[in-house]
């Protein structure tokens, strides 16, 4: 097993990461009923998009010798009704100021594009990257 929820009430889970013992709470999103106090459940799949890009541009980056330190991420995700789902994910891609040559972009880019949580959304979920070298 990878995790266990425990459900709380009130629209409230605690997930629990089986081998670090990490836990993490989610609650509903106020516009569904909930309070909004935590990650829903739908943030946590637009988090874990951008978590994996980055995470994988870090492997990238390692086996590269690119300095990607300080990179950040910011991650707005949509949702639409009828059925409730995720429409969008937009994800601007921060670099820090540092020159990263064309190549080095190319493999950053693509590691992004590539990384599971990416292949593993519906393809109806657009994926708005946004990459941005401040140098």
């Amino acid at each position: 097993m990878t995790s266990s929820i425990t459900y709380l009430g009130d629209l409230r889970t605690e997930c629990t990461h089986l081998k670090s013992g990490q836990t993490i709470i989610t609650d509903a999103p106020i516009d569904n009923n909930g309070k909004g106090e935590a990650f829903s459940p739908t943030d946590l799949t637009a988090t874990s998009l951008g978590a994996c890009m980055v995470t994988i541009m870090g492997i990238a980056a390692q086996n590269h010798d690119i300095d990607i330190d300080g990179t950040r991420l910011e991650v707005t995700k949509h949702m639409v009704a009828d059925p409730r789902r995720i429409s969008a994910i937009d994800v601007n891609i921060i670099f820090p100021d540092k020159t990263y040559v064309g190549k080095e972009k190319k493999i950053l880019e693509a590691a992004a594009k590539t990384c599971p949580v990416a292949l593993s959304l519906h393809p109806d979920i657009k994926q708005n990257l946004n990459f941005i070298w401040k140098a």
